[in-house]
């Protein structure tokens, strides 16, 4: 029996059977022929996600006999190198449309509109693969690869620490050298996805002082001194949020990510990496998860009075603008371009607008709707999760004020290498992007 993390499990619902994603292009959406054809897959993929996500709400454990839905195994590929892709399983047009950044905003939004509980309970290189393609050298990427094909495998990125968050420049886990010369790992890590089921992950410590002492450690969970347990949780249930106990764990020099680079470009910045590029695509799902609520509440009221059809449209009109922004920066960081502000920012809105679209709808199907709509009130427990991944809204807001002040919220720069992704190599975040 699943570990829920100390909270009851939902009881076991049925969700009905009637399910009808837009058909592409979404509003707000200008996408080229490759990523609308990797819109309409997605789109096709989606199905069946529904009744998937009501067993793994109830048991997170239920996705390793789920693990046969075409779209468990599709989320994986774009973030896989081309060498590494199961070329049998997937049209090979959508899995490379899928590798880029904005390709991962759209592939997150569409399979969040059946059920991103599912999404980010899925096996993969997901953030740390990331982290893998920004720091590691040949023999390490070559590990890890081979080692996360072989079979299905969850990993974890574990930055986000009990007293100082996310916070990259303060983390406390330390890496100090033992006695006999070996690097010994202390310290603790919260609120990161898939800990406790994970088989492998990167950890973000602190070997020495200042911005360029920080190194990014990749670890195998049965390791000696590595603990992880389940965090209690009401919504997103298959993200498995976890907190990491690290205790006298011994690295190995060879597990060192980014040992032949210049401190300036190691750990600090294999974080900074990973942290922009995953926000698109928890926008996207937001986006998806309100595109969601929107449709189910118009199919249960469809003859609901003009005043509130103009609510449930401009909630529309807002994700239609949210998702051209979205689309926006994804765009951007594929280009080797970075507005942080401005990514922090949409980011920040679209989880916004996923928790007013609930609290919309269980308004419009009336008072006992959290009752007698059990879809809606997993949605409406699980958009909640949105506000606390990838940096909460106070980060965000404080990222926009400092762009303003700056100047320049409204203009990019440049990303200092190494966010510029090579040619061929996957651009974007996978599933899992807490912690």
């Amino acid at each position: 029996m699943s570990d829920t993390g100390g909270l009851a499990a939902p009881p076991a619902v049925t969700y009905p059977t009637v399910y009808a994603p837009p058909a592409a292009p979404l509003a707000g959406t200008d996408l080229d022929p490759p990523l609308r054809a990797l819109d309409r897959h997605c789109r096709e993929l989606s199905e069946g996600m529904r009744e998937a996500g009501a067993a793994v709400d109830r048991d997170p454990d239920a996705i390793a006999g789920l693990l046969h839905l075409p779209a468990v195994g599709f989320q994986a590929q774009g973030s896989l190198p081309p060498e590494y892709r199961d070329t049998g399983a997937h049209p090979a047009g959508p899995v490379q449309a899928s590798a880029s950044s904005l390709g991962w905003a759209v592939t997150a939004e569409r399979l969040a509109y059946g059920d991103a509980g599912v999404l980010l309970a899925c096996p993969g290189p997901s953030l740390s693969g990331l982290a893998v393609e920004a720091l590691a050298d040949d023999a390490q990427r070559t590990a890890y690869y081979e080692r996360v094909t072989s079979a299905p495998t969850w990993t974890f990125f574990g930055l986000t620490e009990p007293r100082k968050g996310s916070a990259a420049m303060e983390l406390e886990t330390s890496l100090a050298p033992d006695d006999d010369g070996t690097l010994v790992l202390n310290g603790e890590k919260r609120y990161v996805g898939t800990a406790a089921r994970a088989q492998t992950g990167v950890v973000f410590c602190r070997r020495a002082p200042g911005p360029w002492g920080i190194e990014a450690v990749l670890l195998d969970t049965a390791q000696q001194g590595f603990e992880a347990e389940l965090l209690p949780m009401v919504g997103l249930r298959g993200a498995r949020i976890s907190h990491i106990r690290l205790t006298d764990l011994r690295v190995r020099p060879e597990q060192v990510l980014g040992r032949h680079r210049p401190p300036s470009r190691r750990g600090l910045y294999g974080a900074l990496h990973v942290l922009y590029r995953g926000r698109p695509g928890i926008a996207g799902m937001a986006l998806g998860v309100t595109q969601a609520v929107c449709d189910y509440t118009a199919a249960h009221r469809p003859a609901m009075p003009a005043s509130a059809r103009g609510r449930l449209d401009g909630v529309l009109d807002r994700a239609a603008a949210l998702r051209r922004l979205v689309h926006t920066v994804a765009g951007e960081i594929d280009h080797g371009v970075v507005d942080v502000p401005r990514i922090g920012a949409v980011k920040s809105r679209a989880a916004a607008l996923a928790e007013e679209t609930t609290l919309l709808a269980a308004e419009l199907l009336g008072p006992a709707s959290l009752i007698e709509h059990p879809w809606l009130e997993k949605a409406y427990r699980d958009v909640r999760a949105f506000e606390y991944m990838e940096g909460t809204g106070a980060v965000h807001r404080l990222s926009v004020f400092h762009g303003l002040v700056k100047g320049d919220l409204l203009g990019s720069g440049p990303v200092p290498e190494p966010y510029v992704t090579p040619a061929g190599v996957s651009a974007r975040a996978g599933g899992r992007s807490a912690g």
